[in-house]
C-alpha cells in the first residue's frame, strides 16, 4: 500500500528532480516507510511506500523487471502467491517476495489481459521500455484512487488530487458537479472531480499512454453484469457457497508482514467480518486480533455496547475512541484537506478517529466491512423491489404477510413500509431534488446539472439487480470507497475490505433475491452465516448506525456566518435567502454549505464567471 506519482512532457522536456519530488512528498503519509525516482526521457516515476509485505529493500519502487518494465504501484495484489506459483510454471524468476514484482511479471506474460487474474485493490502506471508506452490500470471497483490531468503540455498522475493541484496556478471549482452535490449530495458520480480539468481513471479501466505520438486511450476491463451468472440454488445452497467465498476473501486480506486488525462498528458487516478474522487471525498468531470502535456522544447514534458484545463472545482485543465536539472542531480542516473534495456528512469523522488510533497503535492493516449493504441488500429501499417479487411470485396473502414480517424484524415503521410499497424510495435522489426549497440558488446555476445520475436510479429501480450494479458502480460504494481510501491512508493504514472482493460480489449478485431477504430481515444469508459464532442480539439486530456521527451535535458548534465568506456561495446563490433558511435545514444540507465554504479556503478554490 502505497502513493504513486507520475510527470510526462509532451513536448519531450525532460522531467525535473524537484517537480517530481515535490508531488511525491505531498504524499508521504500513504508511504512513510521509503521513497523512490525514475527518470526515462521525457518522463518519471515517483513513489512513497508503505510496507506491508517484504518488508526489505527489495520491495523499494519504482521496481523494474527483465530490464524493460518499471512500475509504481499502490494496492495489494491479495492472490499473488498462486498467481506467482503459475508464473514460475512457465519459467518466469523472482528476486523478491513481493506482489509488485508478480504484477511486473504478469504484464511481461500476459500483457494487459494480466489485471482480469488479480484479485485485489491497485492503482498503478507500467513503463513498458521495448514498446515505448505506459499502461495504467485502476481496480475493478475503483478501491485505490488514480486522478490525473493534462496541463501546459504535462499529463500529471497521482493517488490524490493535492499532487496534480501543483500544476495549476488558479484552482477552479467544477460548477456542474458543485450543484449536483449541493442540490443531490451527490458525489463519486462521473470521471470529474470537484475541481476543474481534473479526473480519475474510474474503476475497472485501463489507460494506455504513448510516449511516441502522447496518444492517450482509455478502456474498460470489467463489467460486473457481464459476470453474473443466476443460478438456480436453494437456499441453503446459497448460504453455503456465499459463506466459502467470505471466508476465503478474509483468508487473502490476512496476509501480511506486519500487525493486522479491524474495524469494528458493532453492526452486522463489521462483526461478521471482525469475528471471522479473529478466529483465524488467533489460529495463525496466537493472538487476539485488535478491533477499533468509535463511541458516539449521542446516546442514540451509540453503538458501543454492541461492539463490547461482540469483542467479547469473539475474543477480540478492543479499543474505544470517544470523538468529543472539541475533536470536531480541532479536525476538521484536517478532514477536508485530506477528503480534498466536499463530502456528504459528519459521519466521515468517526472513521477518520479509529484510523487515528489505529495508527497510535502501530496497527498498519485493518480490516473493514464497506460493501456489504451494497451486494447483500442491507439497504431499506430494496423492500419495495422484494414486496413487489412476493407479489408477483406468491401471491397477495403471503404479500401482506411479507408486509407484517418487515415490520417485525425491521426498524420500519408502516408508513415507511408503505412507502417502500410504492416505489418512492428508490428514487430518493429524485425526490431529494425537487422536495427541498433551493430557491436560494441562482437558477442559472441550478440549471447546470440534468441530474442524470438521478434518472439512471429511477431507471434501475424496478430491478434488483440493475439498481445493485448502479449503487457498487456508480453511487454508494464508489464515494464510501473514496473516503475510505483517504482516511486510512492520511494515517498510513491500509484498509482491505473482504466484502468487496469481487468472487464475493457476483457470487452475491448471483444468488436470489429472496434469500438475500428473507422473512422480513435485510441480509439474511449473512446473518445465517453468522448465527452459529455470535450472540442473537447482534445476529438479529433491527437497526443499524455504522460508526454513525453524532451530526446535530456537532453542526450546532459551526456559525453559519461563516457562509458569508465563501465566495463560491455568494456567486451561486443569493446569501442572505439562504442565510434565513439556514435554520430549516437539515443537518446534511447544513454540512454540505459548511463544507464547500471550509474547503473552498482550505484549497484557495476559485469560480469562474
Amino acid at each position: 500500500m502505497c502513493g504513486i506519482s507520475g510527470i510526462i512532457y509532451q513536448n519531450n522536456k525532460t522531467v525535473k528532480k524537484d517537480e517530481i519530488e515535490h508531488i511525491n512528498k505531498l504524499i508521504q503519509h500513504r508511504g512513510p516507510d521509503d521513497e523512490g525516482y525514475f527518470f526515462e526521457k521525457n518522463f518519471a516515476f515517483g513513489h512513497r511506500r508503505l510496507s506491508i509485505l517484504d518488508l526489505s529493500q527489495d520491495g523499494h519502487q519504482p521496481m523494474h523487471y527483465l530490464n524493460r518494465y518499471t512500475i509504481t504501484y499502490n494496492g495489494e495484489i491479495y492472490n499473488y502467491i498462486e498467481i506467482k506459483k503459475e508464473l514460475l510454471s512457465l519459467g518466469h524468476h523472482f528476486f523478491s517476495h513481493t506482489d509488485t514484482e508478480v504484477i511486473l511479471a504478469s504484464y511481461a506474460q500476459w500483457g494487459e489481459k494480466c489485471v482480469e487474474k488479480f484479485n485485489g485493490m491497485w492503482a498503478f502506471a507500467i513503463y513498458d521500455k521495448e514498446n515505448e508506452t505506459i499502461f495504467c490500470s485502476r481496480d475493478r471497483f475503483g478501491i485505490k484512487p488514480f486522478y490525473y490531468t493534462q496541463v501546459d503540455n504535462k499529463f500529471v498522475f497521482g493517488s490524490e488530487i493535492k499532487q496534480l493541484l501543483e500544476f495549476y496556478t488558479e484552482r477552479f471549482v467544477n460548477k456542474k458537479i458543485l450543484i449536483d452535490f449541493l442540490v443531490a449530495g451527490a458525489i463519486e458520480h462521473s470521471n470529474e472531480t470537484f475541481f476543474e480539468n481534473i479526473y480519475k481513471l474510474e474503476q475497472s479501466h485501463n489507460l494506455l499512454y504513448d510516449l511516441n505520438t502522447q496518444d492517450i486511450k482509455i478502456k474498460k476491463y470489467y463489467t460486473l453484469s457481464d459476470n453474473v451468472e443466476d443460478k438456480e440454488l436453494t437456499i441453503d445452497e446459497s448460504i453455503s457457497s456465499y459463506k466459502e467465498s467470505l471466508n476465503y476473501a478474509i483468508e487473502l486480506r490476512l496476509r501480511s508482514d506486519v500487525k493486522v486488525g479491524s474495524c469494528l462498528s458493532g453492526g452486522l458487516d463489521s462483526s461478521a467480518i471482525s469475528t471471522i478474522a479473529g478466529e483465524k487471525y488467533y489460529k495463525e498468531s496466537g493472538k487476539k486480533l485488535m478491533a477499533i470502535h468509535a463511541k458516539s456522544i449521542e446516546k442514540k447514534s451509540d453503538e458501543s455496547e454492541y461492539a463490547k458484545i461482540v469483542a467479547e463472545s469473539s475474543n477480540l482485543d478492543l479499543h474505544i475512541v470517544e470523538p468529543q465536539n472539541s475533536d470536531f472542531l480541532e479536525n476538521i480542516d484536517e478532514l477536508i484537506y485530506t477528503m480534498e473534495e466536499p463530502y456528504g456528512g459528519a459521519s466521515v469523522f468517526m472513521q477518520y478517529f479509529v484510523m487515528k488510533e489505529a495508527k497510535k497503535l502501530n496497527c498498519k492493516v485493518m480490516l473493514d466491512g464497506q460493501g456489504g449493504d451494497e451486494t447483500l441488500l442491507g439497504y431499506n429501499r430494496y423492500f419495495v423491489l422484494y414486496l413487489k417479487e412476493i407479489l408477483k411470485k406468491e401471491g397477495i396473502r403471503v404479500f401482506f404477510k411479507e408486509i407484517k414480517k418487515i415490520k417485525e424484524n425491521s426498524s420500519q415503521s408502516s408508513f415507511k413500509i408503505l412507502f417502500y410499497l410504492l416505489g418512492m424510495s428508490l428514487a430518493s435522489l429524485r425526490i431529494h431534488v425537487h422536495k427541498h426549497d433551493f430557491s436560494f440558488i441562482k437558477t442559472n446555476y441550478l440549471s447546470l446539472s440534468n441530474y442524470s445520475f438521478v434518472y439512471d436510479i429511477a431507471k434501475a429501480s424496478n430491478n434488483d439487480k440493475a439498481l445493485q450494479n448502479l449503487e457498487i458502480m456508480k453511487t454508494n460504494l464508489p464515494l464510501l470507497l473514496k473516503v475510505e481510501d483517504k482516511n486510512s491512508m492520511r494515517n498510513s493504514i491500509e484498509t482491505r475490505l473482504p466484502f468487496i472482493d469481487y468472487n464475493c460480489i457476483e457470487k452475491s449478485l448471483s444468488i436470489k433475491s429472496q434469500f438475500k431477504m428473507k422473512n422480513g430481515w435485510t441480509k439474511y444469508i449473512l446473518r445465517k452465516i453468522i448465527d452459529p459464532i455470535l450472540p442473537k442480539s447482534i445476529v438479529w439486530r433491527k437497526n443499524k448506525f455504522a460508526f454513525e456521527a453524532p451530526s446535530d451535535i456537532w453542526i450546532k458548534e459551526m456559525d453559519k456566518n461563516i457562509l458569508l465568506n465563501s465566495k463560491i456561495l455568494n456567486e451561486i446563490s443569493n446569501i442572505d435567502n439562504l442565510l434565513t433558511k439556514y435554520d430549516t435545514l437539515k443537518s446534511e444540507y447544513k454540512w454540505r454549505l459548511i463544507n464547500i465554504t471550509k474547503w473552498e479556503q482550505i484549497y484557495n478554490v476559485k469560480i469562474s464567471s
